[in-house]
């Protein structure tokens, strides 16, 4: 699964796919309604390939995080982010036992829950790791030539 073209911008909802870059900033698709709009340069823009969750141990990309949910949840969507404050961290401990109850809050399990569920309706949540994504990107090259 690659995330790096899912963006997260600051102030505006859900989440985006880059389009392409420009000087001033990026063209970027929203994942919600299929606008396109211009993200501009002095917006905080983070792509969900550089998030991770803190744990008690070492921090677990995003990435990891999205996979464990969906085989726990075999595909199907996970629960639902506008749950009870203690559902929430309850699924979160069977997902990411270790995670770090003091730096990870209820508002960012809420965030990772409704980012699941909308890349999980869009089809964008497999099992593959990145090693595989770029192996098959590149046969898919060499077929392509």
């Amino acid at each position: 699964m690659d995330l790096s073209k899912i963006l997260s911008i600051s102030g505006k909802p859900g989440l985006f796919t880059l389009i392409s870059q420009a000087k001033s900033g990026a063209l970027i698709e929203s994942l919600l309604d299929g606008k396109r709009q211009t993200a501009f340069a002095n917006a905080k823009i983070s792509s969900l390939q550089d998030i991770s969750i803190f744990t008690i141990d070492d921090d677990i990309p995003l990435v990891k995080v999205f996979q464990e949910i969906y085989k726990k949840e075999d595909g199907k969507d996970c629960i639902d982010p506008k749950s009870d404050s203690k559902k929430l961290i309850a699924y979160m401990s069977e997902v990411v036992p270790n995670f770090d109850s003091e730096r990870v809050y209820v508002s960012d399990m809420k965030k990772l829950f409704t980012w699941y569920n909308l890349l999980n309706s869009k089809g964008l949540i497999d099992l593959k790791d990145e090693s595989e994504n770029e192996a098959e990107n590149q046969s898919e090259q060499k077929d392509s030539e």
